[in-house]
């Protein structure tokens, strides 16, 4: 039976700070480096091992798979990136502090903003310091310029179609390492969390999900590999 594991990205830089962070690209903070280093060595240690990895374009999920693999003595295992796996688009929040960000529009708000399932916050203003439009890992791209969990999963199924499910299909054991709303986006789908739930999912830093899949890819099971 495939067997997929998924895990986000150690904390941050921005993590750390308490800022909106999305497409920006931060990276990894010393206890963050540690957390990936230290999911490698409990995969390892459950007799976990992998054929392909994916991950985003993003520095600090890049660095975490790298770090997890490296302590898995993995670190040769082929490795796709795409930007399709980049954590959601904060728009006009993006480098703002949630904290000060709640006492100026309110608690509400900022939930809304969070937390909704097809409410995007404001659109990062032409020219911000956060545009990353010009990147070159962007190069023909455009690049949304914010984005709601539902925006986030219609840009990351693709890619799960494309490469991912077939990879699976085929027998590969699948490592994925991403962020926390392109992970929720991936949960959505295999587990079938409904619109109104999947909000509400908290995915911790560096801990891995084991997903248990049956052949056509419908989760047989799901947990965290640490409460095995």
């Amino acid at each position: 039976m495939p067997r997929l594991v998924l895990i986000r990205h150690g904390q941050s830089a921005w993590n750390l700070e308490n800022r909106f962070t999305g497409w920006w690209d931060v990276d990894l903070t010393d206890l963050g480096a540690r957390e990936a280093k230290e999911a490698g060595e409990l995969m390892a240690a459950r007799g976990l091992d992998f054929d392909l990895c994916f991950t985003s374009v993003q520095t600090r999920a890049i660095k975490t798979l790298h770090l997890a693999l490296e302590a898995m003595g993995r670190l040769w295992l082929p490795v796709e990136k795409h930007w399709r796996l980049n954590e959601r688009h904060y728009g006009g929040l993006t480098g703002l502090d949630k904290q000060e960000m709640r006492e100026k529009v309110g608690d509400e708000q900022v939930h809304i903003w969070r937390r909704s399932f097809d409410i995007p916050p404001p659109p990062l203003e032409p020219g911000s310091k956060y545009d990353v439009g010009q990147d070159r890992r962007y190069a023909g791209l455009e690049v949304p310029r914010t984005e709601s969990l539902k925006n986030t999963i219609a840009r990351v199924l693709p890619y799960w179609d494309e490469r991912i499910a077939p990879a699976l299909k085929a027998g590969e054991r699948v490592l994925i390492s991403a962020h926390g709303n392109s992970l929720r986006a991936l949960v959505k789908h295999l587990s079938n969390i409904p619109d109104d739930e999947i909000t509400g999912l908290e995915i911790p830093t560096g801990q891995p999900i084991i997903y248990e899949l049956d052949d056509s890819l419908a989760a047989r099971e799901r947990y965290y590999l640490k409460d095995r």
